[in-house]
């Protein structure tokens, strides 16, 4: 598959905004952005359109209104922003960008008790892995 060109701030939001409601009209879409967001309708639209043209969505007519459909699942277009940052910021190196976001961002008990969960899980799978 093609790589898709990357979504600016704009578009992510507008982007997520169609994830959580659904296929949607620009009206639906303008109404659900965030209200403390000084978007207006014109560039819901023109992100809409955008978004459609980068191949993130699509769109059909229903009557007169456009109704738009995400065409990716949140978790791939996260994933291929993460393998950008990291190839881009840190050289494909990913413990740079963990040790940022713990150091730099903070990580509470929960976050911490899943990462060691994580951890324990790979160190699991990969000691199973040696024995194969």
């Amino acid at each position: 598959m093609a790589e898709r060109p990357a979504l600016s701030k704009g578009e992510m939001e507008v982007a997520r905004v169609l994830w959580d409601i659904g296929p949607a009209a620009v009206r639906a879409v303008y109404d659900s952005i965030a209200p403390d967001r000084a978007m207006d309708f014109a560039t819901v639209q023109t992100y809409l359109r955008r978004l459609e043209t980068k191949g993130y969505a699509s769109s059909k007519l229903d009557g007169r209104i456009r109704i738009y459909s995400a065409r990716t699942k949140p978790r791939t277009v996260i994933r291929e922003t993460v393998d950008d940052l990291v190839e881009r910021l840190f050289g494909g190196e990913t413990m740079p960008l963990v040790r940022h976001l713990i150091e730099e961002r903070g990580i509470d008990g929960t976050d911490l008790a899943e990462l060691r969960r994580l951890v324990d899980r790979l160190d699991s799978e990969d000691s199973q892995d040696d024995h194969e």
